[in-house]
């Protein structure tokens, strides 16, 4: 009753017959039975839908999360998303940042603001450089998902509001990620400079952990 499907309907899907199941009905079935990350990535597997599934099971920030970004202080660091949402940061991040804490909901995401943001712009020594970077490795890592509503809407909406996006969107271009520097001018810092790494965190394919390590 909670996942509007019928009886008979759902004792099919557990039988494994091919009735076809849709993304939808997949949803609300991970929904009713308050599946996690994994178990929703496993069920879609099995009905054939993994691609298109796995972007939009919920991700929760683990309570260790929480801690291991308190922990890095006082490296700028972060939890990122499958569609490379902002999950978490710590206070390090946000004095790197400010106007992250500020931002709506629907617009922490890591490709909105390195390109739809002036402020990144103004942050962010050599933006050009690390903005490609950017496109071309959230074009790789989320290309299973790129039918993914959350996904296609990031895209148009950035297509939309930033002339470079819409440029280097055509051009296909992919790239995986590799450790660099990246230089700050931040307005009361002044000249910071970090090292970048990205983990992927065991056991929550759905995270990545992004830290900044100072460089003197």
């Amino acid at each position: 009753m909670l996942a509007g499907v019928s009886v008979s309907w759902y004792t099919w899907l557990e039988q494994g017959r091919p009735i076809n199941v849709s993304v939808d009905v997949l949803d609300s079935l991970a929904r009713v039975l308050q599946l996690d990350s994994v178990e929703c990535r496993y069920l879609a597997e099995l009905a054939g839908h993994y691609d298109h599934v796995a972007a939009t099971a919920p991700v929760d920030v683990p309570d260790w999360g929480r801690r291991l970004l308190t922990v890095l202080e006082p490296s700028p660091a972060y939890l990122m998303g499958p569609t490379w949402d902002y999950l978490a940061w710590n206070d390090a991040m946000a004095r790197l940042f400010p106007t992250l804490t500020s931002l709506p909901p629907e617009d922490r995401n890591l490709v909105w603001v390195m390109f739809a943001l002036p402020e990144t712009r103004d942050l962010i020594i050599g933006w050009e450089a690390e903005a490609r970077q950017v496109l071309s490795q959230f074009r790789a890592e989320t290309s299973t998902i790129r039918d993914d509503p959350a996904v296609v809407s990031l895209v148009e909406r950035l297509r939309a509001t930033s002339p470079e996006f819409d440029e280097w969107w055509g051009r296909h271009d992919v790239a995986g990620f590799h450790t660099r520097l990246r230089r700050f001018l931040h307005p009361t810092d002044g000249l910071l400079i970090y090292e970048y790494q990205q983990f992927v965190v065991s056991g929550e394919p759905d995270l990545r952990l992004v830290v900044q390590l100072p460089v003197d």
